[in-house]
């Protein structure tokens, strides 16, 4: 099968599945341009603004502002690519990228801005007595040359909440300064998650800023999220080989029009619109496709729902020996009886030894000692979890615990549980009605 050739194209199978992880991962793991769904007005929006910039040389500030996953940067790639396909813009326009958790001050900032500026020359071996004559000296060599002469540059502010944090806001005041400037035409573009962050600017900063804002808040509905799902896993009609590209289409719409895949998407769209939740999903299920399954199968689809809804806390259950999954089933049992009444380790080891006591063939009568040091590896693995207030004082067998699991947890965890005692299996089940 591997073999196989296509009439239209010299490509293999291979080949084509190698492309098709090429293609598919780099538009999941990069966010490469592509029209977001839902968003089209804030496109034009940016689109305008941008082109303003970087063809007509005037200068702008926005934020785009939306919660993590939205889109920020998809939105601003898509637009920047459609932008630098205008070839006025793509031998003009300067891209200086910035994030707030990279550049945590004004000298690494200035540094990052030198180095894709390619201003290092200019700079060279001069020594500034401060920050503000390094920003003043490279800002004077933006500023070079009049409107018409002047390249225009785009400064791109990932995280610009955590500039904010700067001492001064030396670097939001210089940027948006010259922003206002008759010289140097300038875009500053802000992303953030956070919808209070004007407020964190200081007065100076805030009266440079056009207060333009772009909110991205998923308000899509879930035909869109259909449609998106389609468009993420379709090949482009640049695809070497026409022939494999058409028959890979076509099988995703006919996915799309599966009852099971509508409900895996309603699923996943009622738990998380964001555009990172569903590359998580079709990363999961690219990893199914090779040269002996050439196609997204439903069943691939299936299982990789099962692994982005798979519950951390019932997975860390699959690691615990069977003596702390008895303590885990005692405490649930004390957690019926009391009705959810928080409890201590002597309760946990009294439940513990009337199972012992009824199945002494099936499980060995542990000293209290190892019992104690099993409770105390649940507590660290964030199981059970102490009580607010209680007294340090408190001997460690009495400090009064709660349990962070329930009953549909502990039983799946159980049925999956390797080599589990038939005796644990039936106290579980006894224990849980």
């Amino acid at each position: 099968m591997s073999k196989r050739k296509s009439k239209d194209s010299s490509f293999s199978l291979g080949e084509c599945i190698a492309t098709v992880h090429m293609i598919l991962r780099a538009r999941f793991c990069h966010h490469l341009p592509g029209k977001p769904f839902g968003v089209e007005a804030q496109y034009k929006n940016l689109m305008d603004l941008l082109k303003q910039t970087a063809v007509h040389g005037e200068s702008n500030s926005l934020l785009i502002v939306g919660p993590r996953g939205a889109g920020k940067t998809m939105l601003l790639k898509s637009v920047l690519d459609e932008l630098m396909q205008m070839k006025q813009v793509k031998e003009n326009l300067l891209q200086v990228h910035l994030n707030g958790l990279l550049q945590t001050d004004v000298k690494i900032a200035l540094k990052e801005i030198t180095r894709q500026l390619q201003l290092e020359n200019v700079v060279g071996d001069k020594v500034f007595g401060s920050f503000a004559e390094n920003l003043a000296f490279l800002l004077e060599a933006l500023k070079k040359g009049n409107r018409s002469s002047s390249r225009p540059v785009l400064f791109v502010l990932d995280e610009f909440d955590l500039f904010a944090h700067h001492k001064n806001q030396t670097l939001l005041y210089s940027l948006l300064d010259v922003a206002q400037s008759a010289q140097t035409p300038v875009a500053v573009v802000g992303l953030t998650c956070r919808l209070d962050v004007l407020e964190l600017l200081e007065k100076r900063v805030k009266s440079r800023f056009s207060h333009r804002q772009i909110h991205l808040l998923n308000t899509f509905g879930f035909k869109q999220y259909v449609s998106m799902f389609q468009q993420q896993l379709s090949l482009p009609k640049e695809f070497p080989d026409g022939r494999f590209a058409q028959e890979w289409n076509q099988n995703i719409q006919s996915l799309c029009r599966d009852k099971t895949v509508e409900d895996i998407l309603q699923k996943h769209f009622n738990s998380s619109k964001d555009f990172r939740s569903l590359h998580m999903l079709l990363m999961f299920t690219l990893s199914h496709v090779a040269v002996s399954n050439p196609n997204i199968r439903l069943t691939d689809l299936v299982a990789a729902s099962r692994l982005c809804t798979m519950d951390s806390k019932a997975n860390v259950l699959h690691g615990l020996s069977v003596l702390e999954f008895c303590l885990i089933i005692a405490m649930k049992h004390l957690n019926s009886i009391y009705e959810g009444e928080p409890f201590n380790f002597e309760m946990v080891y009294n439940e513990f030894q009337k199972f012992i006591q009824r199945k002494t063939h099936s499980m060995h009568n542990f000293e209290k000692p190892v019992v104690l040091k099993a409770f105390e590896h649940l507590h660290q693995l964030e199981l059970i979890k102490p009580l607010e207030g209680v007294s340090v004082r408190t001997q460690k067998e009495y400090q009064l615990v709660k349990l962070l699991l329930d009953s549909s947890q502990i039983m799946d965890a159980l049925q999956k549980y390797p080599q589990c005692p038939t005796d644990v299996r039936l106290w579980a089940s006894s224990s849980l009605e």
